[in-house]
Order: C-alpha cells, then sequence, then structure tokens
C-alpha cells in the first residue's frame, strides 16, 4: 500500500470515528466527584473508534478545553464548538455530570431539543428519579419490593418536628428530597436532634425526606441496557464504620468496606435481581443507573433506598467494581453504553 493509499485509508477512519462530547461539570456541589469521573471515562473509552471532546458545563461557562489549556466556549443554539477552524458537531453525549443539570432532567431536555442522544435517562425520568419521594410513589407496588415508612416534606413549617415524630418512629433518616452524594443527610436517634437534622437538610433543599430507619445489610448494585437486554451487575455490600454510608463513608478511603459481589445467597440473588430489572424497566430507565438497597435483618426484604441515575465512574466507584467482577474491561462496558444510545449496539 502506497503512501497515497495509506492517507485515504487513514482520511476514511477518521471519518468513520463519531464524535463523543464526554460532559462533565455542574452547578452542584457533587461537580467535584463529576470531574473524577469523567477524568477516569476520557482514558477508558476507546479513542480509536471515537473522538472524545471533555465539556465542561458551568453556570453561565460551558466550554472544551484543549490539551494546551485553552477554553473553546460551546455555542448553545446547537451544542457544537469550533475548533481550529472546524465546527465540530457530535453524534453523541456520555454523560458524567452528577447532580444538576445532568442528573435531574435540564440537560436531556436540551439534548432532546437538538436530537442529540445520550447515554443517559431520559428528561422525565432523570426529573422523577432525583426525586426520592415521587420514586418511591412509583416503585413502591413492585412484586418483593418494600419501602420504609416515610414523609415528604414541602418547605419549612412551624410544628414540622412533632408532627414527624407523631407519625415515624425513631430512629429517622432525614434527608434532601433531591440531590446526591448523601449531602445534608441526617440519622436522628433522639428527638431532641431532630429539628437540627430538618435545618441541615432544607439548607440543601426546599423538599425534605423523612423516613423510619431500617436494619440490614446495604448494598448497592448496578443495572445497564446494551444491545436491547437488561444486565444486572453484581451487588456490592457496604460495610461502613459511619452510622450510614454518607459522603464521608462514600469518598475518604478506608472509612467503609466494600465487598463486591456482596454476600447473598442464590435465592436472594435472584430474587434481588427480578427486583431491579423490574424497577429499571418501570422507572423507563436508560443506560447505567445504580440502585441502593437494604436486605432487612431477620426477614431479608429487600427495601429500596434510591436510585442514582448518574452514577460515578472514578476508579473506586462501585459501577466500577462491579463491571471489574464479571471480567468485562471498563473501555468495552463504555462502548456498549454509547453503541446503546447511537442505535448501533444490536
Amino acid at each position: 500500500m502506497d503512501r497515497c493509499m495509506i492517507a485515504v485509508f487513514v482520511l476514511h477512519l477518521q471519518a468513520m470515528k463519531k464524535k463523543i462530547a464526554l460532559v462533565t461539570g455542574g452547578f452542584t456541589g457533587e461537580s467535584v466527584i463529576s470531574l473524577k469521573s469523567a477524568a477516569v471515562v476520557e482514558k477508558n473509552l476507546d479513542h480509536a473508534r471515537y473522538d472524545i471532546f471533555k465539556i465542561l458545563v458551568y453556570p453561565g461557562n460551558w466550554y472544551h478545553e484543549t490539551s494546551n489549556g485553552d477554553k473553546i466556549p460551546v455555542d448553545l443554539n446547537d451544542f457544537s464548538i469550533l475548533l481550529g477552524g472546524e465546527r465540530i458537531k457530535f453524534d453523541g453525549i456520555f454523560n458524567i455530570l452528577h447532580g444538576s443539570p445532568g442528573e435531574d432532567g435540564k440537560l436531556a431536555g436540551y439534548f432532546d431539543m437538538l436530537g442529540i442522544p445520550y447515554t443517559t435517562c431520559d428528561a422525565l425520568t432523570s426529573a422523577i428519579t432525583m426525586n426520592k419521594g415521587y420514586t418511591k410513589a412509583i416503585v413502591q407496588d413492585i412484586p418483593e419490593l418494600h419501602v420504609a415508612k416515610s414523609m415528604q416534606l414541602f418547605g419549612k413549617q412551624v410544628g414540622q418536628a412533632e408532627k414527624i415524630l407523631k407519625n415515624l418512629k425513631l430512629p429517622l433518616f432525614v434527608k434532601p428530597n433531591n440531590g446526591g452524594s448523601s449531602i445534608g443527610m441526617s440519622k436522628v436517634k433522639e428527638a431532641s436532634a431532630l429539628q437540627e437534622a430538618l435545618d441541615k437538610a432544607f439548607h440543601e433543599d426546599s423538599q425534605v425526606l423523612v423516613e423510619e430507619f431500617v436494619s440490614g445489610r446495604e448494598f448497592s448494585i448496578g443495572v445497564y441496557k446494551a444491545k436491547g437486554s437488561i444486565t444486572v451487575l453484581p451487588a456490592t455490600e457496604i460495610i461502613s464504620s459511619k452510622e450510614f454510608f454518607d459522603f464521608e463513608a462514600k469518598y475518604v478511603p478506608g472509612v467503609t468496606e466494600e465487598i463486591t459481589p456482596g454476600r447473598m445467597s442464590g435465592e436472594e440473588v435472584a430474587r434481588v435481581n427480578r427486583i431491579i430489572e423490574k424497577i429499571y424497566q418501570k422507572l423507563n430507565c436508560k443506560g447505567s443507573v445504580r440502585v441502593d438497597y437494604f436486605l432487612e435483618h431477620g426477614s431479608g426484604n429487600f427495601y429500596f433506598i434510591e436510585i442514582n441515575t448518574v452514577p460515578g465512574q472514578t476508579e473506586t466507584s462501585l459501577i466500577t467494581q462491579q463491571v471489574k467482577a464479571t471480567g468485562m474491561a471498563i473501555r468495552d462496558f463504555y462502548t456498549l453504553l454509547i453503541e446503546e444510545m447511537l442505535g448501533t449496539g444490536k
């Protein structure tokens, strides 16, 4: 093959490569985790198959940063960038933006209007699942799934603590109804600590979910759709030295022991997988999501905690551990997600 033919072949390959925007950053405190996730994803994506452009999204400042540090603004009219005189438009979005606007449906709605596919759930599912109370209301009638007794609060009001204590039993979990990484969450053992926990949660969100504590073993499990079928990954059992799986337990090394695959009987694995697949279907999920749950001490009942539709993808994240436990390379996992998004993975 002469040089001319080689050059033509290389140009043909470049033309075939899909342009993928790796979207990260965000409007909340979770942006720090989003950047860490994006670094891992960028390193592990198949660069022979895709041209990857990392796009950072901050309030009033959306840009692509080049290798020499130049910040190229995103044209929000069509989500494109002008690079080296060439207008770059994207074939798809790998969304790794935790919190708002990447996980709450805002970014999904924007991409829907532009007709650009993305790896995560659609706008409606993203908006609903960001609200813990609404999500529980939707999934609670799934066979074999249980939810803790709870109250959803809409704004701070006088006498809330007293009303909660009349309707729910201590200990209680108090958490912002929207949000992630356990920011603003508290475990309340004594009635005297309830108001402080409510204030902390309301500082993060105008809606707060208060639910009774379920004594059980805690697990987190990933699930994704690729090649037209839903695959449930091995669950991770979470044993925290903290009162619960809070921000420190999630992100500070050594605070939590994570066992993948988690210690479950054959019956428990089969039951959990049935429930998880139904959750994924009922919420109309897309791409990769992660579900947190308890297996109650004594009864072994499955208690739904919450769903994360843009799960972390750092080197030590739970999804990463679970994919590796199946023997699959992370690069191949990401390729499956992208091909499913593009409609070429059938």
